[in-house]
């Protein structure tokens, strides 16, 4: 093992691993380094390709004499190691500013608070569909630097999270969409949301008079923030606004209106694959950058009607004895469990808890009045919760495990009831992510 890289990678999960790849492959010298034990899967991608790694520390010998540092987004900035690493002139990089220094192909970028996955995956289902040469990459999948590495697609459709956006310099999206901002993940932003929205707004740097920038024109944090910023790239809207002949996409008498400038085609709501006020702005920002693309207007009307929804958002598991199991664990913040509550319309027995990321439910008050019958909390610290609702919901229970809140949950709700799983806080108290925690619930519900 030498003692000058030119480059260390920071955290060896599916974007570290990713980025050692695409660095080995251009001849750089790279080391990776995990605090954790690294998953065999990925120790066994780095041992075929000879690339030098450790676990379970961080040698600082070996990293503050890098040229550069690519560090997982899921290291906060804040911790001693990146500060001194930073006290160094270090370039510290996320793995998406790194890998697209290495292709030439469109590059579409998604973030929001909420609807991310959905949007990306629509939009990847629209362009897929159309014939495209086209990956799918940034919180999902493989990495997009594995995918540069050993792919060679002409257009990307990356969702981008906020802690990515905090690594991203000279990075720049052909086409950016900004679904909504509401608070979350403050804990990473010392509670300060105009932080959490400036990171948001990093989507659009380095955007050019020639590039898209796709915008919810119904968001008041978003609009605010357009006053008060020059934005270089065309404005493109959606939302329910009204029509005429502005570019984007619009809500008009039940039916969506796309405009692309060039030409303007029309779907009735009932026609979308997915239903919900929040899936009607998912499919309007998916479908306004495929039209963008040029795709044609049978090929997007098609695609956002046959798109298969991803598990864990709002994923209907079994109606047991007249009682329908929903599986919204991909709800980790308040915002997206708005939606969820807003969705349902039973009498619901909510399953709520997790990691508190600095959640402030005063918003979602209202629904739980009017649709909230009972609340399991399933987390280790339910405090929050129960100070919020006690003079809301007359029963509040504690659960500590999937089957134990699915058990409470079956034995509270009645016929004709709901049990929505749509936690508004991370997992990881409890279940190793959002995934695991969906399908211990899913599987505590066929086991009933």
């Amino acid at each position: 093992m030498r003692q000058k890289y030119h480059t260390v990678i920071l955290g060896a999960g599916e974007s570290g691993t990713g980025a050692a790849l695409l660095a080995h492959k251009q001849g750089l010298s790279v080391f990776v380094s995990d605090k954790e034990k690294i998953k065999s899967k990925y120790r066994r991608v780095l041992r075929k390709y000879k690339i030098d790694f450790e676990e379970k520390q961080h040698s600082e010998a070996i990293i503050f004499k890098a040229n550069q540092v690519i560090k997982s987004p899921g290291i906060p900035d804040n911790i001693s190691l990146i500060r001194n690493i930073k006290n160094y002139d270090i370039p510290v990089i996320d793995e998406l500013e790194f890998a697209a220094r290495y292709t030439n192909a469109k590059k579409i970028c998604i973030t929001g608070s909420n609807g991310k996955t959905t949007t990306t995956l629509l939009l990847y289902h629209i362009l897929k569909n159309a014939g495209k040469k086209v990956g799918i990459a940034g919180n999902m999948g493989k990495s997009f630097a594995r995918q540069v590495a050993f792919r060679n697609y002409d257009v990307y459709v990356l969702e981008v999270s906020s802690f990515q956006l905090d690594g991203m310099f000279k990075f720049k999206a052909d086409i950016a969409v900004l679904l909504n901002i509401t608070p979350d993940h403050l804990n990473r932003y010392n509670n300060d949301f105009s932080s959490y929205v400036n990171s948001k707004f990093k989507i659009i740097q380095n955007q050019s008079e020639k590039d898209y920038f796709i915008y919810n024109a119904d968001d008041p944090v978003i609009i605010n923030e357009l006053k008060r910023r020059n934005i270089e790239a065309i404005k493109v809207p959606f939302g329910n606004i009204p029509v005429e002949n502005s570019l984007g996409a619009f809500l008009y008498e039940n039916k969506i209106v796309f405009n692309n400038g060039k030409n303007k085609f029309n779907m009735t709501l009932e026609q979308l694959a997915l239903q919900g006020k929040h899936n009607q702005k998912n499919s309007m920002a998916a479908g306004v950058a495929g039209h963008l693309m040029d795709i044609r207007k049978n090929t997007i009307k098609q695609s956002l009607s046959n798109f298969q929804n991803i598990s864990h958002r709002l994923e209907f598991v079994a109606s047991i004895h007249g009682i329908s199991f929903i599986n919204d664990s991909k709800a980790t913040n308040v915002n997206a469990t708005w939606y969820a509550l807003e969705y349902v319309d039973k009498p619901t027995v909510w399953i709520v808890g997790g990691v508190d990321k600095g959640n402030d439910y005063e918003s979602i008050i209202p629904l739980v009045d009017e649709k909230v019958k009972a609340i399991v909390c399933l987390g280790l610290d339910n405090t929050n919760i129960h100070k919020t609702f006690e003079n809301h919901v007359k029963t509040i229970v504690d659960a500590e495990s999937a089957k134990e809140a699915v058990d409470m949950a079956y034995y509270l709700a009645d016929k004709g009831d709901i049990v929505l799983l749509s936690p508004a806080c991370a997992s990881f108290d409890l279940f190793e992510n959002y995934e695991d925690r969906g399908e211990q619930f899913k599987q505590a519900v066929n086991e009933l």
